[in-house]
This record gives C-alpha cells, sequence and structure tokens, in this order.
C-alpha cells in the first residue's frame, strides 16, 4: 500500500477544517471529550492482530513489545478521559470582588485554562503506538479541548493509517465534529512546514532527534505569530555511580545497566547513554562484568534503515575521537538494520575538552566517563546539557554525603533516579518527561501523565464578568461539581 504525501493545498483544507471544528469541539463538556477519548482507546482495541501484525512487520519489533505498547496508548486515553471527566484539571481560580476594600475596591477575577486551538503531531518513529498517531501528545491535545492534525512517521504509515481510521470511527460513533481529527502522510519535509506554518495551528508536538525538533522549533518562531513547539529531542540519560556502592555491587549494577542499555535496541529516549564513575577497582570489575554481559548479546533489528544509519554513523564518529577506548562489544552483524550493543571508555579532562563526546547516539551505545577524583566527577556532571534524566546510584550515606550533585542534577534534568535505570518512565500524575534545552524546547512541562495537557492550554482571566457569561467553571453555582480555589480555600 502507497501512501502519497499531502498537497499544500490538501494540508490549507484540513487546517481550515480543523480550527472550524475547533470552534464547536471546545465547548464540548468534559464528560463529551471523555467519551470520545474512551471510543478512541475501544477502537484501537477493537482492532486486534492486525494492528499488531502491521506494526511487527513495519518496525521489527516484537509481539509483546507493540501489545505493551498499545496497552499504554489506550490507557493514556483513559487516564485523561477520567482527568478531564472530573474537572479540576482547569485550574479554575476565583477571586471575589470587595468593593469597600480601601484605599481601591478590589475587582472579582476569575481565571481557568482554555485550549489553545488546532494542534499539530508528528508521529516518532520509536513509539509506533505510544507517541505516534493516538500517543500522549494527541490524547493530551484532544482532552484540553484542541483538535489534532497528526502527521504519520513515514516508517510506519500502515500502521498510522490503522490507529487513524479507529479514531476517526470513534469520532462518528460520539458524534464529534467534523474534522476534531485529520491525519496525513509526508515523506518529504515540506509537509511538515506547511503544517507548522499554517496560520491557523497553534501549538506543536513533536518526538525524535534533535535537528528535526528544532528545525520545527525555529520555523514555529520564524511566522508572524509565533506558536510553541513542545519537542521531545535530545537526552543521554547520564548514570553516576558512587564508589562505595559500586566497589560493592559492581556486578548487579553491571547487569541492570546492561538490561537498560540494550532494551528495546537502546532506541528509547531514556537510554542510558553516559555512564560516569570515580576511577577504582570497583570500576575495573564493573567494566569487566559489563563487557561479558555485552559480548553474549546478540544483533537485533532497529526499527527502520534511517535509524540505523544514523547509530552507525554517529558511534563511528564517536568511536574514532581520541582518547576514546572499546571496552566491550556485542557479535558481528549480517543483516543492513542489525546493530550491536557498544560500551567505551574516555577519561574525563578528554571527555570535557570534546563536546562531539556529550552528544546522543541513539542506539545501544553507553560512554563511560572515568574521573581522577570527586571534584572531577562534579565537573563532569556540571557541564553537561539538559537532560531527561540523571540518575545517581550510591549507598544511602553515599547519597547524603553528595547533596551538592543531586542539586547540580536537578539544574541540569526533569527527572532524578536515585538507585535505579532512566528506563521505564511511568505514566501517571507525578510524572516529568522533559528538561532543559536540548532534552526538549521547554523545560517546564512534560510529555507523560496527566500534567501534559498542559502543553495545550492557557490561562484567561475574567474580570467583573456576568455570572451567565462565565465558563461554567467559573460560574457561582459551580454545575460542574469540581474543585476550585476560592479566595484562598479549596471548595466544591
Amino acid at each position: 500500500m502507497a501512501f502519497k504525501d499531502a498537497t499544500l493545498a490538501e494540508i490549507d483544507t484540513l487546517v481550515r477544517e480543523s480550527n472550524f471544528a475547533f470552534q464547536s469541539y471546545r465547548n464540548l463538556s468534559g464528560t463529551k471529550r471523555a467519551t470520545f477519548l474512551r471510543a478512541m482507546a475501544l477502537e484501537i482495541e477493537a482492532l486486534g492482530q492486525e494492528l499488531v501484525k502491521t506494526a511487527m512487520e513495519e518496525t521489527a519489533l516484537p509481539e509483546a513489545r507493540i501489545v505493551a505498547e498499545r496497552g499504554r496508548t489506550t490507557g493514556h486515553l483513559k487516564m485523561f478521559a477520567d482527568y478531564i471527566e472530573e474537572g479540576s484539571w482547569v485550574e479554575a481560580r476565583i477571586d471575589t470582588a470587595k468593593p469597600d476594600r480601601a484605599p481601591a475596591p478590589k475587582p472579582d477575577i476569575r481565571k481557568l485554562l482554555v485550549p489553545l486551538g488546532p494542534v499539530v503531531v508528528f508521529g516518532a518513529a520509536n513509539f509506533p503506538l505510544a507517541y505516534s498517531t493516538a500517543g500522549g501528545d494527541t490524547a493530551s491535545a484532544l482532552a484540553a479541548g484542541c483538535t489534532v492534525l497528526v502527521k504519520a512517521h513515514p516508517a510506519h504509515p500502515k500502521t498510522s493509517q490503522l490507529v487513524a481510521d479507529a479514531i476517526t470511527l470513534a469520532m462518528q460513533k460520539t458524534g464529534m465534529p467534523k474534522g476534531v481529527f485529520h491525519h496525513v502522510h509526508g515523506a518529504s519535509f515540506e509537509v511538515g512546514r506547511a503544517l507548522v506554518k499554517h496560520p491557523l495551528t497553534k501549538a506543536v508536538g513533536f518526538t525524535g532527534s534533535l535537528a528535526g525538533g528544532k528545525a520545527l522549533f525555529d520555523l514555529a518562531n520564524q511566522r508572524p505569530e509565533p506558536i510553541p513547539v513542545f519537542a521531545e529531542m535530545s537526552s543521554i540519560n547520564p548514570v553516576i555511580l558512587l564508589p562505595e556502592s559500586l566497589t560493592k555491587n559492581y556486578e548487579d549494577t553491571a547487569n541492570t545497566l546492561t538490561v537498560s542499555m540494550w532494551m528495546g535496541v537502546g532506541q528509547f529516549c531514556t537510554n542510558p547513554g553516559l555512564i560516569i564513575a570515580v576511577e577504582n577497582d570497583g570500576l575495573t570489575a564493573f567494566i569487566n562484568v559489563l563487557a561479558n554481559k555485552i559480548a553474549s548479546q546478540h544483533p537485533e533489528t532497529m526499527l527502520h534503515d534511517g535509524i540505523a544509519d544514523n547509530y552507525n554513523k554517529r558511534l563511528r564518529q564517536t568511536l574514532d575521537q581520541k582518547g576514546v577506548k572499546i571496552e566491550a562489544q556485542a557479535t558481528g552483524v549480517s543483516g543492513k538494520r542489525e546493530v550491536k550493543a557498544i560500551v567505551a571508555s574516555v577519561d574525563a579532562g578528554t571527555f570535557l575538552k570534546n563536546p562531539l563526546l556529550a552528544e546522543e547516539v541513539f542506539g545501544p551505545f553507553s560512554l563511560i566517563v572515568r574521573c581522577a577524583d570527586r571534584h572531577e566527577l562534579h565537573t563532569v556532571v556540571s557541564n553537561l546539557h539538559g537532560q531527561l534524566t540523571c540518575t545517581l546510584i550510591g549507598e544511602e550515606h553515599e547519597l547524603r554525603d553528595y547533596q551538592g550533585l543531586i542539586k547540580t542534577m536537578t539544574d541540569k534534568a526533569g527527572r532524578i533516579v536515585i538507585n535505579g535505570v532512566p528506563t521505564g518512565v511511568e505514566v501517571c500524575p507525578a510524572m516529568m518527561h522533559g528538561g532543559p534545552f536540548p532534552a526538549t524546547t521547554d523545560s517546564r512541562f512534560t510529555a507523560v501523565g496527566t500534567d501534559a495537557i498542559k502543553r495545550f492550554a492557557r490561562p484567561v482571566a475574567f474580570q467583573n464578568c456576568p455570572d451567565s457569561l462565565l465558563p461554567d467553571e467559573l460560574k457561582e453555582k459551580n454545575p460542574l461539581n469540581i474543585w476550585r480555589l476560592c479566595d484562598g480555600n479549596w471548595k466544591k
């Protein structure tokens, strides 16, 4: 099945339809939008093995991974359905008037979050379901009351189309306005450019490379009316191994990190691409165990040719740098998209002098930075770019002793992991999946969890507005029975 790139005329028509639909969709109750989201989940589940087999064929991912990702996708939709049905997400704030206040009367001011408008979502290569057509960006934007236009990722167009058809069917069954959701194909950059630059587009969601995300961000800021781009782009997710813990637990630590590094053939945004430790006997023992574990791994197939080619290219560039030594590698490869896991090392001084070594190699690769002492370790962490995660592994008393380092890590990342691994992003209200640039384009927001909805909404205040004209969430009698902050007190 061949899919043609959308034309500029088609894109213009679809964005206009999306904007027209937004004018009514934004006014639907949270309950009605929740019904739509749950219907989306049901229709995706109803695709059954057809969706699983199609995704497997296009991505080379195993069945268990696709099934798990489908569950994550539908679970995200149901989570947002529950969240918007409850209603407090709009963050209603009410400060009533005090006409007798001196020296000046206080006006009645009420505030809540409102949807931005049509949102363009770019499907991700490494997650054909959970970060693509019906993924977290689409789910949170629709939940907020925005309409959505998805550009399918060209690496899995059939999978994307199946999910898009399921969403369209859910729209029809729940009576959603035509244009609430649209889906286009586009292998060329021109399709993405046209979607971002269209004057009626109000926001963009993207998961992918730094080059791709930065290009979209720049396009959005070159518009006469700049718009927000919420792009998740690049992270090497440093793992810091403290000396005493490493000496005691080097074998368990090596086993755990090998699994994390090789998970999904290293094609996760939270892959541990950097390991930082002070040079000692524990580090030597750790590397020996790690080398044996890596050597036992068999080559596996990456998602598509582009990812495999980029991995091999970036890997060669990194390994060719002065002072970089291969510590462990898996057996050889036979297929074009097959790759092997590799771990290399470099001393901290060389690492600090060569910015290329701090760039992401997207795939099953980790670089160990050997530090002479604690001070050098802190210097390495202080010089890192923004990250999605930073991990610290140590004994409890060591962790207390390294509180200054934890504060530095907090400045560098959106999620701090203690005695664990960065892979595995729990979908829950407390999750922060974002971080300072270049991890994302806006470190204030998360792409996972209920707070992801805030990316696609903005606050509006109503001053001295008659009750009959206020949004229901702000009316005096609270017809929706939601929690509101009224004159400094939470009330229903």
